[in-house]
């Protein structure tokens, strides 16, 4: 199944977290905002929610301060502990809010596509090995730890949404050139690690990388998923990924998609959606000015913020929403018009 099949281009998707306090507003803005509805995180309501926590919560070996900071134990954790995920802790607070609020409207359990995301293994490995652990009993525990979180979602997804194909997304910001600054790590060990946690999804769903910065774009090319989540690339950026045109074109033509973030959520919020637009046109022509196919390009593409909202407020959040709903529109309108005159 590739991912084409299942995402219709300029559909809209949430990525990362939500700033509400509140679960059950949290779940009626995922349910509402986006066409792809976006599972919430909410590390405002609590710590727990935060994206390296919630991924170790209940682990032994390991404990979440009340602010979120997370104590290991090396002693424990240098053995192969079991990794449970227990969706009733106060980690999934946000998850079973969008449930719940889908039991209430019976046209939301029958809904065809859901987004999820969680932290990837190379984030939480690095996570670990500065908390105290080894390098091999870091990556070791970050690849049980997230293939054991994608497996308890996954299943509880399917018996509340019988019907839905997931996208399933693994959060990386490591996934940049800085990671090799690491001891140890390398290109190939970060494919083997991040593909080997994809590989938890199995056949049925889709499967996505997130990566909020600047792009290792090799590595990322390199870990097969159906979807690349990143910001609309811009300056060097793009030039390093108009490098790998040619890897971009065939990840599109075997089925593949690029989630464009396309609303920067990094500092002040444009009050329109301008910029953004005039950015992801830039980028758009520079790809196809390297030897990405045009057609292939919009057609396999769809929109989501930069990165998450959790550190701006609800009324932001909104209004985040809209601005990315507005480039959307513009872009399929622009695409699907034969007067038009292309701005890529």
């Amino acid at each position: 199944m590739s991912a084409i099949d299942v995402i219709e281009a300029f559909a809209t998707m949430g990525v990362g977290s939500l700033p509400h306090r509140d679960a059950e507003a949290a779940a009626a803005f995922a349910w509402d905002l986006t066409t792809i509805p976006t599972l919430p995180t909410l590390p405002r309501r609590s710590p727990a929610e935060g994206m390296v926590a919630q991924a170790l919560v209940g682990i032994e070996g390991v404990t979440v301060g009340q602010y979120g900071g997370i104590g290991v134990d090396p002693q424990v954790l240098e053995r192969d502990v079991p990794t449970t995920v227990d969706l009733g802790a106060d980690a999934f607070v946000g998850y079973r809010a969008f449930f719940e609020a889908a039991r209430q409207e019976p046209v939301r359990v029958a809904t065809p596509l859901l987004k999820w995301q969680c932290i990837g293994p190379l984030t939480l490995a690095l996570a670990l090995r500065r908390s105290g652990l080894s390098p091999t009993a870091a990556s070791s525990l970050a690849l049980r730890a997230v293939r054991a979180h994608v497996r308890a979602v996954q299943h509880h997804l399917e018996e509340v949404f019988p019907i839905a194909r997931q996208l399933v997304v693994l959060d990386e910001p490591s996934l940049n050139s800085l990671m090799f600054d690491e001891p140890e790590m390398s290109s190939d060990l970060v494919v083997d690690l991040v593909s080997g946690a994809l590989a938890a999804i199995g056949n049925d769903h889709l499967s996505g990388v997130h990566c909020c910065g600047d792009v290792d774009w090799p590595v990322l090319l390199s870990i097969g998923s159906s979807v690349i989540s990143v910001p609309v690339p811009s300056g060097r950026n793009l030039d390093d990924a108009s490098m790998y045109a040619s890897r971009l074109s065939d990840m599109l033509q075997r089925g593949g998609m690029i989630a464009w973030g396309v609303i920067r959520t990094d500092g002040p919020i444009a009050q329109t959606p301008e910029g953004a637009w005039r950015r992801l046109s830039e980028a758009w022509s520079h790809l196809c000015a390297s030897g990405v196919d045009r057609n292939l390009l919009t057609t396999h593409s769809f929109f989501s913020p930069a990165c998450g909202l959790g550190t701006h407020t609800d009324g932001v959040a909104r209004h985040v929403m809209g601005l990315l709903a507005d480039v959307a529109t513009r872009a399929s309108q622009q695409v699907s018009s034969s007067s038009a005159t292309p701005g890529f």
